[in-house]
């Protein structure tokens, strides 16, 4: 006999367990109709709202607003693409050994979003919303971002947001999402904070760190209403069609193995020595 639902059998009987909501509230598909959100795909949805704010529909289960939709949109173009990045780099080179596996070099790529490249947003989110706490107690958003950055340096703690190969002394997506997030006038506390963590981390450094795309990515989708869990599904879904766009490209131009040769080429062997 099969157990009934929300009751675990133990050695002394049974036992009720808390109810679990088994329901989902994103879509349904009928025979007739396919349902999204409590809206009609093809009444009320196809035809009339961008992927954009269908996406922020899917996601968050509210109608994108005006600045919503725009700051997302603004957000999925900075981060989409930005050279042979190592993500790139995988998908190519796994196209390349399978060119029948387009959905494997995608995952490929995808799974190098970790906290070095393109995971740092939620990181960032992360830090933000921590550190927001201490200022909703009384702290200054500058005191709090400072007594942050000390405890980080003092650990030797590596804070996400800060530093990047490329763009320096300054990250020019990052400068571009503070000034439209000033002139559409949604920068709130997260921007503010974000800010104040950019002075505390380079006050008394000859040398800056660069503030990277991350972090204001982070603070404008929060004061956007975003929740810290929900940040890094934008660069995933915006550097997947950055990677579409790299393997298009491979199959019309492969350069996958030609990768793979450099890497052989600029990695030399060394055999093992007796003492090892």
């Amino acid at each position: 006999m099969r157990p009934l639902a929300n009751v675990k059998l133990t050695a002394r009987g049974p036992i009720a367990s808390p109810a679990v909501d088994s329901s989902s509230h994103i879509s349904q598909a009928y025979p007739d109709r396919v349902e999204v959100r409590g809206r009609d795909l093809t009444g009320e949805l196809m035809g009339k709202l961008s992927f954009t704010e269908y996406f922020y529909l899917l996601l968050t289960g509210r109608e994108a607003t005006e600045e919503q939709r725009f700051f997302l949109d603004l957000l999925l173009v900075a981060i989409a693409e930005h050279g042979m990045m190592p993500t790139n780099v995988a998908a190519r080179m796994t196209l390349a050994a399978e060119p029948r596996a387009l959905q494997g070099a995608v995952a490929a790529g995808i799974l190098g979003a970790g906290p070095v490249l393109l995971g740092t947003s939620e990181a960032c989110a992360e830090l933000l919303s921590e550190t927001q706490e201490k200022v909703d107690a009384g702290a200054s958003p500058a005191d709090a971002a400072k007594e942050r950055v000390a405890q980080a340096n003092e650990t030797k703690e590596r804070l996400p947001g800060f530093g990047h190969p490329v763009h320096k002394p300054i990250d020019p997506r990052a400068v571009k999402i503070f000034e439209l997030a000033d002139e559409h006038k949604v920068a709130g506390k997260y921007v503010e904070l974000a800010k104040a963590f950019g002075e505390a981390v380079n006050e008394g450094r000859e040398k800056p760190l660069t503030l990277n795309i991350s972090m204001p990515m982070a603070a404008v989708m929060m004061d956007l209403g975003f929740t810290a869990d929900t940040v890094k599904a934008v660069p995933l879904l915006a550097r997947t069609a950055g990677l579409l766009a790299h393997l298009a490209e491979e199959r019309q131009n492969p350069v996958g193995f030609h990768m793979a040769k450099a890497a052989e080429d600029s990695v030399s062997y060394e055999p093992p020595s007796d003492e090892s």
